[in-house]
């Protein structure tokens, strides 16, 4: 009928979840807005991959307006939220010129989809973050490359052996997926990848250790994957200290209870905690910061404020058990509040007769190296060879664009063949930390005193 606006859905990021509901609208009657504070989508599962030097970021991350270029009904917006405004029914934005006013848009929505997804949970140890970055988006990966690859440099200048073998210790905090693929990962850049590329250091004498507070790695899968996933870490020289929880963590290392271990670089993969923007929704939130939702994965007393992906709080319904933190549930928690809308103002259903949201487990994987990997899907649980395949099939499956898949596959079977891992690139400023500096081809009297020498 002339004169009637489309109902307006606003959705807050462009991760698993955001993107989902956006692409589950395509053919909704509705005018959806998309806001992020970056221009990319990330395949975030892959992102360790980019810490090691495996992939560029432009093979794992695309633009959403790319994305979405198909899609009529959508418009995305670069922008940071700053909170919203639920008895308005509007989502407040900062300032897009990066002034000073604090507020200077807001835009109205009649429905809603918060999917800000999580960022690093240091446990009340905020100050821990400079010593132990996380990894959770492109700019963390590329900084983790930069110190893995700088710690093989400082190694390379440093006079003084302890020193030395500091700088070629690697301590990885937290045993889930991410923790296991860093530490087999790193292990094999030092043991396969750089060895002949330095000439005063065996890089093959590199220490990682992997630090879980419980009694097994990768605590969401059978206990046997758990198992066989630390054999095969231990067979790649990875050292494995579960039940040993960090009390503290500084430049130099990390105590476990009262034991300090010499440690160049601490990575932290031990826990997230939801977007601060939950807490503008004025409802109960977990200990993880996530609201707490309802069974349609709304927020209570706004069954038009659907939440999604890392800052949902919420169960399946025909388990009762909490949806898990993974990209799988991001997708299907994005899909079901961007259906269940579109059925809404298609008047095929109503707020009050929403079918409740069941999750799908569609498995569990992880990497631990090359042809090592541990996967369980349904009843199959599986390792090895096999479970690698698997890994790298479905992992290629989900990427967004043909020219992604193609360049991870091609890039992979590089690596694979030649033990080769292309993307070494330090980017940013290169500091190397160095105690004892001598001299490698050059005078000695223009050696900088300090214990920090930048390389231009």
């Amino acid at each position: 009928m002339p004169g009637i606006t489309a109902p307006r859905v606003v959705i807050l990021g462009g991760g698993f979840g955001g993107l989902s509901a956006a692409q589950s609208l395509a053919n909704a009657p509705v005018s959806v807005t998309l806001i992020d504070r970056r221009n990319h989508h990330v395949f975030t599962p892959l992102l360790y991959q980019v810490a090691t030097a495996g992939l560029s970021p432009g093979d794992i991350a695309s633009p959403i307006r790319w994305i979405l270029r198909h899609q009529a009904n959508v418009s995305v917006q670069l922008a940071n939220v700053v909170r919203v405004d639920v008895a308005r029914q509007t989502v407040v934005l900062e300032d897009p010129a990066g002034g000073p006013a604090a507020v200077t848009d807001e835009v109205p929505y009649d429905y809603l989809i918060v999917a800000t997804g999580a960022t690093h949970a240091y446990f009340g140890h905020d100050d821990w973050a400079t010593f132990a970055p996380g990894l959770k988006s492109i700019e963390d990966a590329t900084e983790l490359r930069r110190r893995i690859l700088l710690a093989f440099e400082s190694a390379e200048y440093e006079g003084n052996e302890e020193a030395r073998r500091a700088a070629l210790t690697f301590g990885i905090v937290g045993g889930g997926p991410t923790g296991v693929e860093l530490a087999g990962a790193i292990m094999e850049i030092a043991g396969h990848t750089i060895p002949r590329d330095y000439r005063h250091i065996d890089t093959r004498t590199t220490r990682v250790i992997l630090f879980e507070g419980g009694p097994r790695l990768l605590p969401t899968f059978p206990p046997a994957l758990s198992d066989r996933a630390r054999r095969d870490l231990e067979r790649l020289g990875v050292e494995v200290r579960v039940n040993a929880i960090v009390t503290d963590v500084t430049a130099h290392g990390v105590s476990i209870g009262g034991d300090f271990i010499a440690v160049g670089n601490v990575f932290w993969a031990a826990g997230v905690k939801a977007s601060p923007l939950g807490t503008s929704l004025r409802v109960p939130l977990d200990r993880a910061g996530r609201a707490i939702v309802g069974a349609d994965l709304t927020i209570p007393g706004h069954p038009e404020v659907f939440v999604a992906g890392d800052m949902a709080a919420a169960t399946s319904a025909d388990t009762g058990r909490p949806v898990p933190g993974v990209a799988q549930g991001g997708i299907q928690m994005g899909h079901f509040a961007g259906r269940t809308i579109a059925r809404e103002v298609e008047g095929g259903s109503s707020a009050t007769d929403r079918a409740p949201f069941v999750y799908r487990d569609k498995g569990s994987l992880a990497v631990i190296g090359k042809a090592k990997a541990v996967a369980q899907i349904g009843r199959l649980e599986v390792g090895g060879f096999l479970a690698w395949l698997l890994w790298g099939g479905i992992h290629i499956a989900f990427l967004i664009g043909f020219r992604h898949r193609l360049q991870v596959l091609l890039s992979w079977f590089w690596n694979w063949m030649l033990n080769a891992r292309d993307a070494r690139l330090i980017t940013g400023e290169a500091h190397l930390r160095i105690e004892a500096p001598r001299a490698l081809g050059f005078d000695a009297d223009r050696t900088p005193p300090s214990s920090e020498r930048h390389v231009a």
